[in-house]
């Protein structure tokens, strides 16, 4: 381990923007974490207190957040800058995961085997799937799958040929999406059968039902352009999460049709089955960015996608103030 002090400069690079934060603290660089397994961890690396972990993937997601953040020291952990500090009175770690699934897995797995974890929060923007929702709201969805775990199939002249592999939903040409497939423990690792949706923690959902109608959200960009609507906040329901980008009006209705998602994004429900196996409290925010090709123009990303992200931000911020924290 490598410790030093300095006035750091961080500056991330992502699609939406490049956001730099500096913070004067203690730097520490940490060799890979070393897991101590499940829920039964008994000793961490960084173990002074019990805190909340808030994760964005991209820094538009996360300099709202770090802008109102007391940061005492910031270190590194399996490549990733993490900022330790004081969040709306909680303790906290907050960090990037980066964008798409392997990332939002092995960083919340990484965080969970370095620091004595609490509960984790997510705030970023999605695509909106639910017809009845639109740009800028904020989804926060008791429950979290991974649609695009599948079995691509077989053409035949009978149909499609899955060989008993496919789940319980309807598929989208070829592709049949299905749960994880989860093992169990010890020395055999047998499977556990599959799992497909992995809930949220229903106290911190309740306090995020509580504060929905208290924030105000925007509705104008940066450049001057508004929406039409007020944007509205809803908890409850469901979001998926895959390793696409999805901007595609056929697939948009599928994803609707079959999982009645309010949101479609490329982290949350990574996060939420790690969180589940290691017994953490999770709860995601996710503010729609565009309409995953469903609106009528080009893709609204581009035009509302900091909007968006400043109004997941505004969300998370007021559950904190009003959440007691973790049990």
């Amino acid at each position: 381990m490598r410790i030093r002090s300095a006035t750091l400069p961080i500056c991330f690079l992502a699609a939406l923007a490049t956001a730099c934060v500096s913070a004067s603290s203690t730097t520490v660089q940490v060799e890979e974490p070393q897991p101590v397994g499940g829920a039964q961890r008994s000793s961490y690396q960084d173990g002074d207190a019990r805190r909340v972990v808030v994760i964005s993937a991209v820094p538009a997601e996360l300099e709202r957040l770090l802008a109102v953040a007391t940061i005492e020291r910031t270190m590194e952990i399996a490549g990733r800058v993490h900022h330790v500090g004081r969040l709306e009175g909680h303790p906290v770690v907050m960090f990037l995961s980066g964008v798409s699934m392997v990332n939002a897995a092995a960083s919340t797995q990484a965080v969970i085997d370095h620091f004595d974890v609490g509960g984790i929060v997510f705030s970023g923007i999605a695509g909106g799937v639910n017809p009845n929702l639109a740009v800028g709201d904020v989804a926060v969805p008791s429950q979290w799958g991974q649609h695009q775990e599948m079995v691509f199939a077989r053409a035949t002249e009978a149909g499609w040929e899955t060989d008993g592999r496919a789940g319980e939903f309807d598929n989208f040409g070829m592709m049949f999406p299905r749960g994880q497939l989860m093992t169990g423990g010890g020395t055999t690792a047998q499977p556990e059968g599959r799992r497909f949706w992995f809930p949220v923690d229903a106290a911190m959902l309740e306090v995020a039902r509580g504060v929905a109608m208290n924030v105000d959200l925007e509705r104008c960009s940066d450049s001057g352009e508004c929406l039409e609507h007020q944007p509205r906040v809803v908890v409850g329901g469901s979001g998926v999460s895959g390793s696409t980008f999805v901007n595609n009006a056929e697939f948009r209705e599928w994803t609707w049709r079959v999982f009645e998602a309010d949101a479609l994004d490329m982290e949350t429900a990574a996060i939420a089955q790690v969180a589940a196996l290691n017994e953490v409290p999770f709860l995601g925010f996710r503010s729609l960015s565009d309409l995953a090709g469903g609106g009528a123009g080009a893709n609204e990303i581009r035009v509302f996608g900091r909007l968006a992200a400043r109004n997941s931000a505004a969300v998370l911020l007021e559950f904190l103030r009003e959440w007691r924290g973790p049990r």
